[in-house]
């Protein structure tokens, strides 16, 4: 079966995507493309044969569009979302799943309504092949109960439009849904520290900051978000255990001597850190919706824990106290927890 897909939004992200849905995952045809820019749209489409629609709801509703892909603007993320489940369309989401909690919220309420899982966040870092035997060796007990996680995220550079609040939204927003699954833990508390300031920043931008975690099993985790590193980007992370560690392994790359050095490179840009796994994030979707089954990737749930979690790093950035996170206490059934759909957590945070 050739799984028809439709993509709203053809951005950088989007195109990429279409390229990786037309030429590295099988049986995926992209059938429809709808960008804000028609032009936009229009390069996507044609080289691909799809069409250019005139828009997000025209794409979900095609009889030619089996799946939806969302790589639009944040805040549209929630209306074509709920558009796609209220069709009964396999939709994945790039994140956010939903700027707000309230539209999460929706979401979730929509999806829960129709019966089964419809949706899945594009978090790629649990289809990163380090992490996932990270995973592993976490969930084997073979470095006992964790204890502490210590992380970083660095980039070489920010443009002028990124923001302190966005270290949170746009930058430690993967550490956080990648962290929940290692550690199948919830966040209960978070804290922003401000270091000194880097020269090499906007002036308006705090960088690096330090965010703290704890865990609803007390594990404490300390993430360093360091926007403008300048050397590269650079993802580290080390969960200590009771009975050893495990670390997560640097990108596979050749050793250079020369000039009295040895050296080797490190990576620019997240696209080359994590092509690998964006590429099996969609051949694992694209088989679930061949196949008529549940998506087994991160799900309505895990996009709205993402964005509690992010406002309340926002709020303990700009107050300095340690913000409780109370949204999460009770996961619904639904999505694997022991509280009913309809309980207490599906109305958290309105």
């Amino acid at each position: 079966m050739t799984v028809r897909i439709g993509v709203i939004g053809a951005g950088m992200i989007g195109q990429d995507h279409i390229r990786r849905l037309t030429q590295v995952v099988t049986g995926t045809r992209v059938t429809a493309v709808f960008d804000i820019d028609a032009a936009r749209a229009e390069a996507a489409a044609a080289p691909v044969g799809a069409r250019a629609l005139r828009s997000g709801a025209e794409v979900i509703g095609s009889a030619d569009v089996d799946a939806v892909v969302v790589t639009s603007w944040g805040p549209t993320h929630a209306e074509h979302v709920l558009a796609a489940v209220a069709a009964g369309k396999p939709v994945f989401c790039e994140k956010p799943l939903a700027t707000t909690a309230a539209d999460c919220l929706k979401i979730i309420e929509a999806e829960t309504a129709h019966g089964s899982r419809l949706v899945q966040v594009g978090f790629m870092r649990r289809y990163d092949a380090g992490y996932r035997e990270m995973k592993g060796v976490i969930a084997s007990g073979a470095i006992g109960e964790p204890l502490i996680v210590h992380c970083a995220h660095r980039n070489p550079t920010a443009p002028a439009s990124y923001t302190s609040a966005m270290a949170a939204q746009d930058t430690a927003v993967h550490e956080i849904d990648v962290l929940r699954w290692l550690l199948d833990d919830e966040i209960r508390s978070v804290q922003v520290l401000k270091p000194r300031r880097t020269r090499n920043r906007h002036e308006h931008l705090q960088d690096p900051q330090i965010m703290l975690f704890e865990t609803a099993a007390g594990v404490r985790i300390d993430l360093e978000v360091f926007v403008n590193c300048r050397y590269g980007y650079d993802i580290q992370c080390e969960t200590v255990g009771e009975e050893g560690l495990v670390r997560l392994p640097d990108p596979a790359t050749v050793a250079v001597r020369g000039a009295g050095r040895n050296s080797t490179g490190v990576l620019q840009d997240w696209q080359g850190r994590f092509e690998g796994a964006f590429d099996t994030e969609f051949r694992e979707w694209a088989a679930s919706v061949a196949t008529g089954t549940e998506p087994t990737g991160p799900s309505s749930w895990d996009g709205y824990a993402a964005t509690v979690i992010t406002d309340a790093l926002v709020q303990a950035l700009e107050s300095g106290a340690v913000i409780r996170v109370e949204a999460l206490e009770q996961r619904p059934a639904f999505y694997g927890g022991g509280a009913a759909a309809t309980g207490p957590a599906a109305g958290a945070g309105h």
